[in-house]
């Protein structure tokens, strides 16, 4: 099924490439996708604007297929949950992803080793060519390290320690992630979900 993602994040696409191989959904993207403004209450809503907008531009363009979006945050119980949603654009829409990693390291500079709890949450939404609507729902637990560790991954994957691995998420290569990521736990839930469809 040619299925576009609502994405312009290389390291995302990849990630849901390699997650989705060998599935019913064959990725691709949309080189005109134009991104919408997300909003600040929910996963579930951010990928169902990203998903609604994609699909909307295809329609607009006479381009047939299924759309794939995702909605992803980082969750840390030491500063109330945040950044969560507004994950991608803590420090401000402009700033790079190491600096945002700097910045939440700082803010957790003093927080001892039992209270760095965190989590890692993400939605996905497909829709499907006939317009019908599949979601999936995946989370993972983890702590935030104290420093970086690792070169793979993107994002906050560098600081977020996974402890039955005993390593960062940036330090496993990208099939031990996805097996036990958000990200995989997501596209596991809604593939189950579109494959018990009536």
């Amino acid at each position: 099924m040619k299925t576009f993602v609502a994405t312009k994040n290389l390291g995302k696409l990849g990630e849901l490439r390699e997650i989705f191989a060998g599935t019913e959904l064959d990725l691709d993207t949309y080189p005109l996708y134009a991104e919408p403004a997300e909003g600040e209450t929910s996963y579930v809503e951010n990928a169902a604007i990203k998903a609604r907008a994609l699909r909307g531009q295809l329609q607009q363009a006479g381009v047939d297929g299924a759309v794939l979006a995702d909605d992803s945050g980082l969750e840390v119980a030491a500063l109330d949950g945040r950044p969560g949603v507004l994950s991608s654009r803590y420090q401000g829409p402009d700033a790079t992803w190491p600096a945002r990693r700097e910045a939440l390291l700082e803010e957790m500079k003093d927080v001892p080793e039992d209270k760095r709890a965190a989590k890692f949450c993400c939605a996905m939404l497909l829709i499907l060519s006939d317009g019908s609507e599949v979601k999936g729902y995946g989370e993972v637990r983890g702590t935030i390290a104290t420093e970086e560790h690792g070169k793979f991954g993107f994002g906050y994957d560098p600081i977020f320690f996974y402890p039955p691995a005993r390593k960062t998420f940036a330090e496993l290569d990208n099939d031990a992630k996805n097996r036990v990521s958000h990200r995989g736990r997501a596209a596991s839930a809604l593939l189950s979900a579109l494959r018990t469809r009536g």
